[in-house]
C-alpha cells in the first residue's frame, strides 16, 4: 500500500466542555477518494481546516509527505485585496504552474476573469473559488460543500473534472448523489471520532444504521449487565471479601461507561404549520411571458398547479427560476398571459438569501422576531427553547449570535421561520443548502407528510427525485418545459443526459483520429455482407425507433399520467429511454458504415 499522502493521528480539540474531536485518525493515500460524512456541528470543517494546516488542534500530529501540494476550499473563500477574479486564480499558482489553466477554469466555469471578487453573488464567489484550488492540479483537494451555490449544470461539470483527475478528494457535501458519484471511501465522523470503511457514499447509511444498531445492542447489554451487578450487590455481597472489592470496582467501573456514553444526536423535529385546506386548483398560468428588454425569461408559458402537487423547478443560475416563481405566485405581473391563483392560498416561502439575517442578532430573537420568548407556530405560542430544540438547537444557544452559527445551523434557522407560519402552499428556494444528511430526510420526510402544495426551486438531483412529482426546466431563449416526475424521469423523457451526449459528440473525433492514425500502405479491403446488409436495413431502423419514440412521448406528454398511472409512466419511460439508446447505436453505426464505405470508394 503508498504511504499517505496525509495523516491526522490522535487528534483532539474542545470547545467548552464537551470534546468536539477526541482522538481522529484520518489517512489519505494518493488517489484516494473520500466523503467526510457527519451531523452539522460534529466538526466536519473543523477537521478539514486541521488537514490543511488552518487550525491547531489541542493534541494530535498532522502530517503531510513532503513535496505534497494541498488545497483546500472552504465554504466561504476570502478574496483578500485581490481586484479581479483572474488575479485571484493566479494568486493561488505555485512557480512553475500553468498560468493559462487560470482562465481556462474561469472560463469553463462561466467567468471572464475580470469580475471584482466583492461583487460576486454565491454562485459566482464558489465558481472562482473552485478555479483557484484546481488551478495548480494539487496532490490533495480538501473540499468544503463544493456544491453549494451551484447550478446543476455547472454540478455535472465539476463531477466529471474532479472524475477526471489523478488527486487524491476529501469531500464534504450533502449532495447524495455527488457523493455517490465520486467517493470510493467513507469516513464518518461521529460523536468526536472517525469511522472508515473502504466503500463509497453508497454504501454509508446501511452501514451507519448497522453499526448504530449494534451499538444499540451493545448498550441494551451494558444496561442489563448493570441491572444484575446491583442485584448482586444487594443481595449477594456477604461472600469472600476481596472478591467482593474487586466486583464492586467493577460496578463503578460500568456505571463510568454507561454514565460517559455519548449517545446519537437526536433528529430534527420538523413539521410544517398547516392552514385551512386550499381549493383544488392551486396556481394556473396561462401564455404567460415575462422580458427584461430584449431578454426573454418566460415565454408563452403555461401550466396548471393542483392541491398536493410537488413542482421542481431546476436551471442554470440566471435562468430566471425565481422570476418564474414570483410569476407563479402572484409576486410580479407577466407582460402577457394569465395567472389565476386558486381559494384560500396561504404561503409561506423559504428564501436562499440568509443576509436579510441581522447577524447581530440572537438565535432567539430571530425565531421571536425580538418580541418575548414564544414563537408563534400556526397560530399558538411555543416557547422559543422548545422551539429551537425541535430543530436541533441547544437551549445554551439561545443567545448566541448569528454571526457565528454554522451554515448548517443557518439553514435551519431558515427552516424553523419559514414552517412557524401556516401554511397550504410551501414555496422552498434551494432549501437543501448545508443542511447534513439525517436533516435532509427529515425534511423529506416532511414534504412528503404536508397536506398542501409545494414549489421547490433546487440544485440537488437526489432530493428533487425523493421530493417531486413533476420539474419544470428551460430550454433557452424564454421557453420552460414541464416534465412528470422526478429529476431522473426529466432526463429519461429528454432522450439523453450530458455525459451519454459529450460522449456521443467525442466518439466520431476518436474514430477519425484512430483512421487517420492506420498505415498508408493498409490493404484495400471490401464491405462484407454483413456490413452491407447493416447499411441498407439501419436507416429503416432508425425511422422505426424514430416513430416509436414520438409515440411513447406523445403517452408521456399526459400531464396526468404520473398520478393516475405510476407504472404505465415507469414502463413507458424505460421504453423511450431504451428506444433512445437503440437510435444512438443505430446512427453511430450507419455514420461509420457509410465512412467506411467513401473511404473505400475514394481510395
Amino acid at each position: 500500500m503508498a504511504p499517505p499522502l496525509i495523516q491526522l493521528k490522535d487528534i483532539r480539540l474542545t470547545f467548552g466542555g464537551t470534546p468536539l474531536l477526541s482522538g481522529v485518525e484520518l489517512n489519505v493515500a494518493p488517489g484516494e477518494r473520500v466523503c467526510l460524512i457527519g451531523r452539522n456541528g460534529s466538526g466536519k470543517s473543523t477537521l478539514l481546516r486541521i488537514a490543511a494546516g488552518l487550525v491547531e488542534p489541542d493534541g494530535g500530529t498532522r502530517f503531510v509527505q513532503p513535496g505534497a501540494t494541498v488545497r483546500y476550499l472552504p465554504q466561504e473563500p476570502d478574496f483578500g485585496e485581490h481586484k479581479t477574479t483572474l488575479a485571484y486564480v493566479e494568486a493561488g499558482l505555485a512557480p512553475g504552474d500553468d498560468h493559462h489553466q487560470a482562465r481556462y477554469l474561469l472560463e469553463q466555469l462561466g467567468l471572464t476573469g475580470d469580475e471584482s471578487p466583492h461583487n460576486l453573488s454565491g454562485g459566482e464567489a464558489r465558481r472562482a473559488a473552485l478555479a483557484c484550488v484546481l488551478a495548480p492540479s494539487p496532490d490533495i483537494l480538501l473540499l468544503d460543500e463544493p456544491t453549494n451555490h451551484l447550478d446543476l449544470s455547472t454540478i455535472e461539470w465539476l463531477e466529471q473534472e474532479l472524475d477526471s483527475r489523478r488527486s487524491a478528494l476529501v469531500i464534504i457535501s450533502h449532495a447524495r448523489r455527488f457523493l455517490t458519484n465520486l467517493s470510493r471511501s467513507t469516513a464518518w465522523l461521529d460523536r468526536g471520532r472517525i469511522k472508515q470503511i473502504d466503500r463509497g457514499f453508497a454504501s454509508f447509511e446501511t452501514w451507519r444504521d448497522e453499526v448504530l444498531a449494534e451499538e444499540e445492542r451493545d448498550q441494551h447489554k451494558l444496561d442489563r449487565k448493570i441491572v444484575d451487578e446491583e442485584h448482586w450487590l444487594r443481595h449477594g455481597v456477604s461472600g469472600r471479601r476481596k472478591r467482593n472489592v474487586k466486583r464492586l470496582a467493577n460496578l463503578h467501573a460500568l456505571r463510568d461507561q454507561r454514565r460517559n456514553y455519548r449517545g446519537t444526536a437526536g433528529s430534527a423535529n420538523l413539521a410544517a404549520s398547516e392552514a385551512e385546506q386550499s381549493g383544488k386548483l392551486v396556481i394556473e398560468a396561462k401564455g404567460i411571458t415575462k422580458a427584461y428588454g430584449e431578454r426573454k425569461i418566460v415565454e408563452n408559458f403555461s401550466t396548471r398547479i393542483q392541491r398536493g402537487d410537488r413542482l421542481g423547478i431546476i436551471g442554470p443560475n440566471g435562468a430566471g427560476k425565481t422570476t418564474l416563481v414570483n410569476l407563479l405566485t402572484g409576486g410580479m405581473p407577466p407582460d402577457s398571459g394569465t395567472i389565476r391563483l386558486g381559494a384560500n392560498l396561504e404561503m409561506a416561502t423559504l428564501d436562499q438569501h440568509r443576509e436579510s439575517l441581522d447577524p447581530k442578532s440572537t438565535l432567539a430573537e430571530a425565531l421571536t422576531g425580538g418580541r418575548g420568548d414564544h414563537v408563534m407556530v400556526g397560530g399558538k405560542p411555543k416557547h422559543v427553547v422548545g422551539y429551537m430544540k425541535d430543530f436541533l438547537f441547544a437551549q445554551a444557544q439561545r443567545g448566541t449570535p448569528l454571526e457565528v452559527l454554522s451554515g448548517g445551523e443557518r439553514g435551519r434557522l431558515m427552516l424553523a421561520r419559514a414552517l412557524a407560519k401556516p401554511s397550504n402552499l410551501l414555496v422552498l428556494d434551494e432549501p437543501t443548502n448545508d443542511l447534513d444528511l439525517e436533516t435532509l430526510d427529515v425534511l423529506e420526510e416532511m414534504l412528503g407528510d404536508y397536506d398542501g402544495t409545494v414549489i421547490l426551486i433546487s440544485h440537488d438531483r437526489d432530493f428533487l427525485d425523493r421530493v417531486v412529482t413533476s420539474v419544470i426546466a428551460p430550454e433557452g431563449n424564454g421557453k420552460w418545459i414541464e416534465y412528470a416526475g422526478g429529476y431522473s424521469d426529466m432526463l429519461s423523457q429528454r432522450g439523453a443526459d450530458l455525459k451519454r451526449e459529450t460522449a456521443k459528440a467525442q466518439a466520431p473525433a476518436e474514430k477519425k483520429e484512430e483512421r487517420s492514425a492506420a498505415p498508408a500502405s493498409a490493404p484495400k479491403r471490401k464491405l462484407s455482407f454483413n456490413e452491407k446488409h447493416a447499411l441498407e436495413t439501419l436507416p429503416k431502423k432508425m425511422e422505426t425507433l424514430h416513430a416509436d419514440i414520438a409515440k411513447l412521448q406523445r403517452v408521456l406528454d399526459d400531464p396526468n399520467l404520473y398520478a393516475k398511472d405510476r407504472k404505465k409512466f415507469d414502463d413507458t419511460s424505460a421504453a423511450i429511454a431504451k428506444a433512445h439508446d437503440e437510435l444512438s447505436a443505430a446512427e453511430e453505426r450507419w455514420l461509420e458504415l457509410e465512412m467506411l464505405r467513401e473511404e473505400i470508394e475514394q481510395a
